[in-house]
Formats: C-alpha cells, structure tokens, sequence
C-alpha cells in the first residue's frame, strides 16, 4: 500500500515537472514573438548568385526581423518569387518572331510584394514537328 502511494505520488510530481516545463516554453516564444501586425517585407535576397536560400527582411514600426526564404533557381526571376500568377496555355508560334506567347494573371502577392496584374512570358518555338501518330503506334495490332 505504501509503494503505491509512493508511486503515485512520484507520478504526480513528473506530470506537474513536465507541465510546467512546456509552460515555460510557450512562454520564451511569446516573448520572442512580436505584437506588431502591421509587418512590411522586402523581396527574397539570395545569400550567393541570383537563387538558392536567402533571407527577408520586414519593419514594422521600430521593430526588424530577418525570415529565411528561398528563391527556386528556375523562376522567372522578371517576376519575383513572391509573385504567383495562373498562365493560360501557349499561344501559336509567331512566324515573324519565331516565338510563343503567354499570359499570366495574378493569383497572389506573398509578403505585400508589388506585382504585376498581369505578366506575359515567351519563349521559342519548338524546331521539331512533334506527330501524334507516334502516340497511336503500336495501338490497333491483334
């Protein structure tokens, strides 16, 4: 009866231990948080070269703080990362430019990021005929 008491009672201790311990810790993050809502951030900056991890910065009021972010290093880097656009599909090749053409319209700013309503992309036109008979080789044989 005394062991079980004892037991108990060593239980109830390392809940109250571990209880007070994650208090803590919710604590030290609302310390480090900040209670400014109104944060401005600047683009992404690439710690080397023009893509790959990099960091923000934001100001809010007398407040700064610098977030770890990255740029893909096969976005388009006219239009910033933190724009995101819906394209609609590629558009006939130019005869003229030798070029096709696409809209982008945007679907969001990250981080209050300026962008462009909507943003037009080309790129050159493909020099191989691709046929649609290679899809339907092999299709039909019994």
């Amino acid at each position: 009866m005394q062991v079980r008491s004892l037991l108990l009672l060593l239980a109830l201790i390392l809940v109250a231990a571990a209880a007070e311990a994650g208090k803590n810790k919710k604590e030290k993050a609302k310390k480090d948080g900040s209670k400014c809502e109104d944060w401005r951030w600047g683009p992404c900056v690439p710690n080397s070269k023009d893509c790959g991890l990099g960091y923000r910065e934001g100001t809010c009021k007398d407040e700064s703080k610098k977030l770890k972010c990255k740029i893909p290093c096969n976005w388009k880097k006219k239009f910033g990362a933190d724009c995101k656009y819906k394209f609609e599909s590629w558009g006939g090749c130019s005869a003229q430019t030798g070029l096709k053409t696409r809209s982008g319209i945007l679907k969001k700013a990250l981080y209050n990021a300026q962008c462009e309503e909507t943003v037009y992309v080309t790129k050159p036109c493909s020099s191989k005929i691709k046929l649609k008979s290679k899809a339907k080789k092999g299709k039909g044989k019994d």
